[in-house]
């Protein structure tokens, strides 16, 4: 896809709005994983999440190779969409961004906050990602993908961050949505030519990804259930599919229960607020816990953008307690 020279020259891009974020050593969260561990925290971006970096790196080659576009379009859960708006403000270029039914209200908010044109359609983001291509067709739009070469190069930067600082990970787990991060992991990886083992995390309600990496063939599903939105994905991209399958160890699945198990472990060890799928690396450390004894291991805290509502009525409450028990972490 690209080589380290490209890689560092969109890390400039990136980091003239994006300083480097933090990788922390966590000691509770050691003591809960009974071994040494790394946090990425792409919380910590402008936007709350890694995805700001792709927004970055594919509107500045898109400026330069089409000055005069009169609009960008895509479809997103939330933080896609974001990246888009933040980055399109910044070059001025006017952004529509689909989302489904139901979405996300903090990240709708921060879309148009951000300066996009807000359309809601469709019952998942399967559908409103149709619905948008065919009104970029309609309006002579230029349609953003949500895995392209250029978004994995930016949010392959964050990686380039992280082994640059630790490059002794031993296993670094990452969570899947549409597939750029977890294929910027990989492709920044074999870049320096380290050796850490990659493994991919999704929802067991939205294992789309999991499914077709077992099967070795592109898997559709059904549907993509999960309070975890940025894992919410039915449909796998097929060049992101070939990147993981190349280079990935394996797929962990986890439930929405040990994510926001997670959530809350995160903010009693570390007092930062993950999302759903942010958590998710975590959670899929925590259930792979017994094999991680003394390995060195790297969590990608992805981003932090959980409504305040759902994470009441989710990670408020612990799952497993008991009617007018307290939570737990």
């Amino acid at each position: 896809m690209f080589d380290l020279a490209e890689l560092e020259r969109a890390h400039k891009v990136v980091g003239a709005a994006v300083p480097p974020t933090p990788a922390h050593v966590w000691p509770l969260l050691a003591q809960r994983l009974g071994t040494s561990v790394v946090v990425k925290h792409e919380n910590h971006t402008p936007i709350g999440a890694f995805k700001v970096r792709g927004g970055l790196t594919y509107l500045d080659r898109l400026r330069r190779e089409q000055p005069n576009v009169p609009g960008i379009i895509s479809a997103t859960r939330g933080n896609h969409g974001q990246s888009l708006a933040f980055a399109a403000s910044r070059a001025g270029v006017p952004a529509t961004i689909y989302v489904p039914f139901g979405n996300s209200v903090e990240k709708n908010r921060a879309m148009q906050a951000f300066g996009a044109r807000l359309v809601e359609y469709g019952e998942d983001f399967q559908a409103a990602r149709e619905e948008a291509g065919r009104e970029a067709d309609r309006a002579g739009l230029h349609m953003v993908p949500s895995f392209h070469r250029d978004l994995v190069l930016g949010v392959a930067t964050y990686a380039l961050e992280l082994f640059r600082k630790a490059p002794d990970l031993d296993v670094l787990y990452v969570p899947i949505g549409q597939g750029s991060g977890i294929c910027g992991c990989i492709l920044a990886r074999d870049l320096l030519g380290l050796k850490t083992e990659i493994v991919g995390v999704q929802s067991t309600e939205a294992p789309a990804y999991a499914l077709s990496f077992a099967s070795g063939t592109l898997v559709k599903t059904n549907s993509s259930d999960t309070f975890a939105d940025g894992l919410a994905t039915r449909v796998p991209d097929e060049e992101a599919l070939a990147i993981i399958r190349k280079g990935a160890a394996r797929i962990v699945q986890v439930t929405d229960n040990e994510i926001g198990a997670a959530i809350r472990a995160y903010w009693t060890d570390t007092h930062n607020l993950a999302e759903g799928a942010g958590a998710a690396a975590l959670a899929a450390a925590l259930s792979e816990k017994r094999k991680l004894a003394g390995q060195r291991v790297g969590l990608i805290l992805s981003g932090g953008n959980i409504d305040f509502d759902l994470f009441q009525r989710w990670v408020g409450t612990d799952v497993t307690a008991k009617p007018g028990e307290r939570a737990v972490a």
